[in-house]
């Protein structure tokens, strides 16, 4: 009785043993993350456009903003400490007019190309994005 109770328990022990050893070469291989590319002013950024419902700090009044979701880019100094292994991937396009709101409303959940003007890390409370664009201009629509 005691051989077969050690016969099955040492199956059990190389079983587990062996189906857990591919697990764990899978997690020592996973590649590292690709560096990012440098984003400037003047420069077009790519992506899937979202709207996004936040209100004023100061009212509480329903502002429009969109996020853009593009791959990974990092910041030009002194911003480049935003996202720290791959960049932000996720951009919120700040409309500054109504003409603003209404020229990307028509282009919720599309791909877009937009001319970055001017781009910072977020750092409100209220910002729900990764990097912030304030200064921008549509290129293409996809």
């Amino acid at each position: 009785m005691t051989r077969r109770r050690f016969a099955v328990r040492l199956a059990l022990v190389t079983f587990i043993a062996a189906s857990a050893a591919p697990a764990a070469l899978a997690q020592e291989e996973e590649p590292a993350p690709k560096p990012a590319k440098l984003i400037n002013a003047g420069d077009v950024l790519s992506g899937e456009l979202n709207a996004m419902r936040l209100r004023d700090g100061k009212k509480g009044k329903r502002i429009a903003s969109y996020q853009l979701t593009s791959e990974p880019h990092r910041l030009p100094p002194p911003n480049d400490l935003c996202g720290l292994e791959t960049g932000p991937v996720t951009f919120q396009i700040v409309t500054n007019s109504d003409a603003e709101a209404a020229q990307l409303k028509g282009f919720i959940g599309k791909e877009i190309s937009v001319k970055i003007e001017e781009v910072a890390c977020a750092k409100d409370a209220g910002q729900m994005s990764e990097a912030v664009v304030t200064k921008w201009s549509v290129v293409t629509k996809h």
